[in-house]
């Protein structure tokens, strides 16, 4: 009995150790924010990736960027929502990325 005990504590203790070693990535590369700011805007924007805004507030970041008249938002198949907007008078496809990116096309 008692080396059964042994042994399980032996394997309990190892499998601890194992657990402590174990490390994971970053969620990001440090270099990348997680959530785009009105001064920083992610290079590879838009960025793919599972988007947790709802429409309304996809519409309502895009209205506090400047852009009008948002219409037809649709959240695609990569995380990000497109439509089409005015700003400057002009008529522009946006796209709003899970990190707060927006970028005409």
């Amino acid at each position: 009995m008692k080396k059964l005990l042994l042994a399980a504590a032996f394997v309990g203790a190892s499998t601890f150790a194992a657990f402590a070693q174990t490390s994971t990535a970053p969620a990001t590369d440090g270099d990348t924010p997680a959530i785009a700011t009105p001064d920083d805007k992610n290079a590879t924007a838009p960025v793919e990736g599972a988007n947790s805004f709802t429409e309304d507030q996809a519409r309502e970041r895009l209205v506090e960027a400047g852009y009008a008249e948002v219409t037809g938002l649709k959240l695609d198949d990569k995380g990000v929502w497109r439509g089409t907007a005015t700003k400057d008078g002009k008529s522009v496809n946006v796209a709003l990325d899970y990190q707060g990116n927006i970028v005409t096309e």
